[in-house]
């Protein structure tokens, strides 16, 4: 089930693809942007996550980090990384427990097929791990002006 406005946000303890432990008890006294997407270096997702880089001076200075989480695995977010010089924390959730906690693992259908994958959300957690925001119809290439 989809956490949802006004509840504490699911913890969790995950590894981001540069070494580093994202703790979400540890960001408490911060605002989180965690968004989820399906893929790394797909047209949509890159728009997403260059928005994001682009006007993440501007995310920091109001006080946010900015996390990206989806199931490619580790390699993938560090080339991703590094091909579009992104400076925020990208999570790899290899074994979707964060996909499934925040109940943005769902049945997707394209040309008539059903597949399970992620659904483009972003949680804005507050400074006290309560969500206060909850995207669902993300605009990729100005997904920033949604996130206050």
């Amino acid at each position: 089930m989809k956490p949802i406005v006004g509840q504490p946000a699911p913890s969790f303890q995950k590894m981001d693809s540069d070494g580093h432990l994202i703790d979400l008890k540890a960001l408490k006294g911060k605002k989180v942007v965690l968004y989820f997407y399906p893929k790394d270096d797909t047209p949509g997702c890159t728009a997403q996550a260059c928005n994001l880089n682009e006007n993440l001076e501007k995310l920091q200075s109001d006080g946010f980090v900015v996390i990206g989480v989806s199931i490619d695995s580790d390699a993938a977010h560090t080339k991703f990384k590094k091909k579009y010089n992104l400076q925020f924390s990208l999570v790899a959730d290899t074994d979707h427990s964060l996909v499934e906690a925040y109940g943005v693992w769902v049945e997707k259908s394209m040309y008539g097929k059903t597949y399970m994958g992620t659904a483009r959300t972003t949680f804005i957690i507050n400074e006290e791990g309560i969500i206060s925001d909850v995207i669902e119809k993300v605009d990729t290439k100005n997904h920033t002006s949604q996130i206050h």
